[in-house]
């Protein structure tokens, strides 16, 4: 008789040992990898259309601004494997974008049995919205970058030609689309801590004026160019979404508060939301009934 190895019946926690972690990690990794391989092929097949994507804010400008005297658009190298390693960057770009399904996947299924069922519900509801707000701040980068490199060049003395290298170029266009499109995400995670019970919108309100500076100074460090109209561009639209997010959590904050004995109704495996105000409230208490009583 022939014997066969059977695998172990699945834990229902998740549980496993460390080895089979350690394999499971390894599989994971294997596959993502593939995907991002294959998503780099068709990144190297595809290159020369996204490149001209991602050159025409630049070529936009007016001429004076790229230094030419007619209507061409030109970039410069300056170096042998300069072109090279573009195409290895942009086939990369490529890969991360059209493989992120495989990946993303990849990493939920790791780490998703040792969540509990709200946390998942929880991550859905960030990813549903992550993707389409990176997205959006990715876009308005793209659409405003032509008028930061205007700004910019435009502080080229006359008689002098800006020899722009297409690796400074790519390098300014993906921090822009990297700063706009995580300072976009700002607004989610403040709806995902309201939810989560952590950040009411009392306390909202209550930081709402440093967290808009915040927001303002954020925009003029991170900002590659930090031109003003750049740092506008940015600043405001995050703003809003912020105020928007900011009416979601009162929402969401006036609901629990018509639902009696709410907290009675969570299974073992959520956790009841912090009243973060009234901890305040009495550490204000003891710290004044310390200081009368010395």
């Amino acid at each position: 008789m022939k014997l066969t190895r059977q695998r172990p019946p699945a834990d229902p926690e998740g549980r496993m040992p460390l080895m089979e972690h350690l394999r499971e990690l390894r599989n994971r990794l294997l596959k993502a990898t593939a995907g991002l391989v294959a998503g780099m092929i068709l990144g190297f097949v595809i290159f020369d259309p996204v490149w001209e994507f991602l050159q025409a804010p630049y070529c936009e400008l007016p001429a004076a601004h790229r230094g030419t005297g007619g209507e061409t658009c030109n970039l410069y190298t300056n170096g042998l494997t300069e072109g090279f390693f573009l195409r290895i960057k942009i086939a990369l770009m490529i890969g991360a974008v059209v493989s992120s399904p495989i990946w993303l996947y990849q990493l939920w299924a790791f780490i998703a049995p040792g969540l509990y069922r709200k946390e998942r519900r929880w991550t859905y509801t960030f990813m549903a919205g992550a993707v389409p707000l990176f997205l959006l701040g990715a876009a308005l980068s793209y659409i405003t970058l032509d008028k930061g490199l205007s700004i910019l060049l435009g502080f080229v003395p006359d008689n002098t030609v800006p020899l722009v290298t297409i690796t400074s170029y790519l390098n300014y266009a993906t921090a822009m689309m990297l700063v706009f499109g995580l300072a976009f995400e700002l607004p989610l995670i403040v709806v995902i801590l309201n939810l989560a019970g952590v950040l009411s919108s009392a306390r909202i309100r209550r930081s709402q004026r440093m967290i808009i500076f915040g927001i303002f100074v954020f925009a003029a460090v991170a900002t590659p160019s930090a031109d003003p109209f750049t740092m506008m561009a940015l600043a405001l639209p995050t703003v809003l979404l912020f105020e928007v997010a900011a009416f979601l959590a009162f929402l969401n904050d006036r609901r629990r508060a018509l639902r009696p004995g709410a907290h009675d109704e969570l299974s073992d495996d959520e956790a009841a939301p912090l009243d973060l105000d009234e901890i305040d409230a009495a550490l204000e208490q003891s710290a004044e009934g310390g200081g009368r009583g010395r």
